[in-house]
């Protein structure tokens, strides 16, 4: 008689049960968490400064186009103000 489906699909915790753990040695251990501290550390490390400069070059970019923007509206009306002012004072004297 053949097993009924599902029969032989182990069971998680049956699995870790019988599995039998080899921790590696205390000294191997703190090498390898050191390793992996750095490893971390340097990928932590190069994600955050992907993401800071992505995030100043948009900043860069937007301060960019609000100023260009702020001195295309002001500068015309400032210039046209001083020559008018100057012009103004030429012709009094």
């Amino acid at each position: 008689m053949e097993p009924e489906p599902g029969e032989n699909i182990p069971v998680l915790t049956d699995v870790i049960l019988s599995a039998s753990p080899t921790l590696p040695p205390l000294v191997e251990r703190d090498a390898l968490v050191a390793e992996l501290q750095t490893t971390l550390a340097a990928r932590t490390y190069a994600l955050t400064e992907d993401v800071l400069r992505a995030a100043f070059a948009e900043i860069e970019a937007t301060l960019f186009e609000r100023i260009t923007a702020q001195l295309r509206r002001e500068l015309p009306e400032i210039i046209d103000a001083a020559l008018r002012e100057r012009l103004v004072v030429e012709e009094r004297s």
